[in-house]
Order: structure tokens, then sequence, then C-alpha cells
């Protein structure tokens, strides 16, 4: 427990240093230009789509008769773009990991292994390819996952315990990997994710929580989508943000939890050579018969 919460408040300096700070506006840029190629393509036939889905719900008449009636009718035109913000918020989520995994990840991880751990050695069990098929192959399960489980999303407080645990699952698989690959062994980062596991998945499902930090964002409702252009590039820089803190938690987590199970290692071993041997004692010579 030590171990989780020192890790934590590195990682929450770390943020502030420079390095970190310019490393999470390079995914910014990347994914401002995405959100807004996609935004230019696809947002008037998302609109349409999602507005005539609405429209022929029996469910959404009532709901926004019901709006009517409250006074509060200027609500039904934000109504489909509110959905389709909440419907590709998960997609930025997704992306924003690939994109920290694959280009923040080993510059935080170099970070935190030049100031705190430099002599520790880098056994390279892992490499950039398996990283990202193993983060492509998590990714898709928990994309699964995700569609399965909005059902579950109707019930109130399900709503804020499945996407943050499939997000934190994935943010735990992803990031384990990430931050061990340039220095453990396979052996070795198999045995810590064995050993830290629920501390791993702990740190993952609290990333995910943090994840929805951009939510708040869009809570201005209508003046949401008026101010789009620049909420959404703000949602994902806080986005970044978040995961780049993820990345230095475990990092700082990771690194030294390798550092003491090679400690242990080497004391077991020192321990083990330091053993008296116990030597054979001879039978007394037999006395000759009288």
């Amino acid at each position: 427990m030590t171990l989780l919460f020192d890790s934590f408040w590195r990682a929450a300096a770390y943020c502030l240093h420079p390095r970190v700070i310019l490393l999470s506006l390079a995914p910014l840029l990347l994914m401002a230009g995405l959100a807004l190629v996609l935004g230019y393509f696809f947002w008037e036939p998302a609109l349409d789509a999602v507005s005539a889905g609405l429209a022929s719900s029996e469910l959404m008449t009532t709901f926004v008769q019901w709006l009517e009636g409250i006074g509060l009718a200027g609500l039904k035109a934000a109504l489909a773009p509110l959905v389709v913000v909440f419907v590709s918020t998960p997609v930025i989520v997704v992306m924003s990991l690939l994109v920290v995994a694959a280009m923040m990840s080993p510059a935080i991880v170099k970070l935190v292994a030049d100031r705190r751990f430099r002599s520790l050695e880098r056994a390279r069990g892992g490499s950039m390819l398996a990283g990202t098929f193993a983060a492509l192959g998590a990714t898709v399960v928990a994309l699964i996952a995700m569609v399965l489980s909005i059902p579950l999303w109707l019930v109130p407080p399900l709503v804020l315990i499945v996407p943050p645990l499939i997000w934190g699952w994935l943010t735990y698989r992803v990031m384990s990997y990430d931050v061990l690959a340039e220095h453990a062994s396979r052996e070795e980062r198999q045995a810590l994710i064995r050993r830290h596991r629920h501390s791993l998945f702990a740190m993952g499902v609290l990333s995910g929580y943090l994840g929805a930090a951009p939510s708040l964002v869009w809570v201005s409702g209508a003046m949401a989508v008026v101010l789009a252009p620049v909420l959404v590039p703000l949602a994902i820089w806080i986005y970044t943000l978040v995961f780049a803190f993820s990345a230095l938690w475990f990092a700082h987590y990771a690194l030294a939890a390798l550092q003491t199970l090679r400690a242990e290692r080497t004391l077991a071993a020192a321990a083990s050579r330091s053993l008296p041997l116990v030597e054979e004692v001879s039978p007394p010579p037999a006395l000759p018969p009288v």
C-alpha cells in the first residue's frame, strides 16, 4: 500500500514537469486534427441519423413532450448533438489511450528511469511490436465488453461502475506491459503482474474514473454544442493528461516493484551461497577384532 500511494504522489508531481506537459500536447494536436476531420465528414450525417432515430422513438417523443411541459423545449435541439458527443466520447478515450501508449509511454518511462532508476538494468523483455498487438487485442476486448454492457448503463448505479471497470482493465493491461517492456525480462514481468495484480487493476480503475473528468466539459448543455470547437480539443487534452498521469503512476510503481524484486532475488542468492556446507562425517574406523 505504501508503494501505491508513493507512486501516486510522484506521478502527480511529475505531471508538472515541462517535458510531460510538452508530451501531452503532441497527441493533442494529432487527436484534435483527427476529430476535426471526422467531424467535417461525419458530423452532419451522424446528427441526421440520430435525429431520425429520436423522432421515431415513442419513448423520446414522450420525453420531449415532458421537457416542453416543464418549459425546457429548447433542449430538444441539443439532444441529437449531445447523443453524438456521448457516443463518440468512448472512441476518443480508446484512441487517446493508444496514442499515449505509442507516443508517450516510452518517453515517460525513460524520464522516470533516468531520474529515479538509473542503475536499474534493462532486460528488454518486450518489444514495441508485441506491445502494439497486445494493446490492440485488449482494446478490441474492451470495446466488445463496452458494447455488450450498454444495457446495464440504464441502471443508474451501474453506469458509474461498469465503464470505469472496463477502462480500468484496459489501462491495467496496456500500461503494465508498456512500462516494463524495456527494463524487465518476460519472466520478471509475469512475476510482477502476478504479485501486484490487484494493485495494478485498482490503479487502472482509478485511472478510468479520472478519465471521466473531461465529461465535465459538457455540463454546460446546449452551450457545449456552440463551443464544441474549443471544448473538444480541451477535452482531448484532459484525456491525454490523465493518461499521461496513468503512465507516470504505472512507471513509478512498476519500476520500483521491479527494483524490489531484483533486490530480493539478489539477497536470496547471496544467502544461499553463504550457507555453510554440512561436511560428511566419516564413520570411526572399525576396531580390530579381539
